[in-house]
């Protein structure tokens, strides 16, 4: 396995990437590429740090779930930014992120690739990638953003090796589906070219300028889904989501509900019944 070299990855960056750039570190191994930016002091406000690896050995995913990475068959790239003011729909820049994560991809040749809302990128049915978000706050309005990327590149070596989700019939990889498998440091220059972009749009105008966009790429919906939320479970079928990011889904007898934060347990096929 060789390693990523940080020169080559600036190469597949975008000018304005390379401008706003004020740290990037690769890593032939490391536990978790969010945990290490965590760690680090958040970067001047319209900044940018970046992290990568191709060996991640301790992966994190939402709600204390384990991204499992092994040595060689994917990539994860976790990016950082700070904004002066923090956005009043901060939870829905999640949203905005796996948008621009299938621009990204869609400029490497993966096409038909949806977006599981929150985080969780979908291609043929199968988990392809996911994103995992935190903030850190540094005053009453400043706050730092690490978003982390751990997507699928070549399972061809590892065909089970228990990234499938509980909604998810399989794992796929970026091999799979596109003609031309793009090497790890092209993938980490255009992932972080569609990130920075939608830290910045995101600052000028929220969730609510993409979410026209989330219908085109929304894999939940008109699914049969249940959702476990902190209070209640809802099942229901997919109805999109809100200009603030919520989740929309059309219950039985209660209408449509409103959700804000929540684990998708089971989806169904269009169409089916679960």
């Amino acid at each position: 396995m060789s390693s990523l070299d940080a020169e080559v990855i600036q190469q597949f960056m975008s000018a304005a990437v390379r401008e706003r750039l004020v740290h990037i570190e690769v890593f032939s191994e490391i536990e978790s590429t969010n945990s290490y930016l965590m760690q680090m002091p958040g970067p001047e406000p319209g900044t940018l740090c970046v992290a990568a690896t191709s060996n991640q050995t301790a992966g994190r995913g939402r709600h204390g779930k384990t991204w499992r990475s092994p040595p060689g068959t994917g990539l994860c790239l976790s990016a950082a930014y700070t904004y002066q003011q923090q956005p009043e729909d901060l939870p829905a820049l999640s949203l905005t992120l796996g948008l621009a994560a299938i621009d990204a991809l869609q400029d490497l040749g993966a096409d038909r690739v949806e977006l599981k809302w929150p985080n969780d990128l979908v291609a043929r049915d199968g988990k392809l990638a996911g994103i995992l978000t935190e903030t850190k706050q540094h005053s009453a309005s400043a706050v730092t953003v690490v978003t982390g990327i751990g997507i699928n590149v070549d399972l061809s070596t590892e065909p089970d090796f228990g990234a499938k989700a509980d909604w998810a019939r399989t794992v796929v990889d970026l091999k799979s589906i596109c003609e031309v498998e793009p090497g790890h440091e092209e993938l980490a220059g255009q992932l972080a070219t569609h990130l920075l972009g939608a830290f910045v749009d995101f600052e000028i105008s929220g969730f609510a300028a993409q979410a026209d966009r989330w219908p085109r790429y929304d894999w939940l919906l008109g699914r049969e889904i249940t959702i476990d939320t902190a209070d209640v479970q809802y099942s229901g079928i997919g109805a999109g989501v809100a200009n603030d990011g919520a989740l929309l889904v059309e219950t039985p007898g209660s209408g449509l509900k409103r959700v804000t934060s929540g684990t998708v347990v089971r989806a169904g096929s269009r169409g089916e019944r679960i």
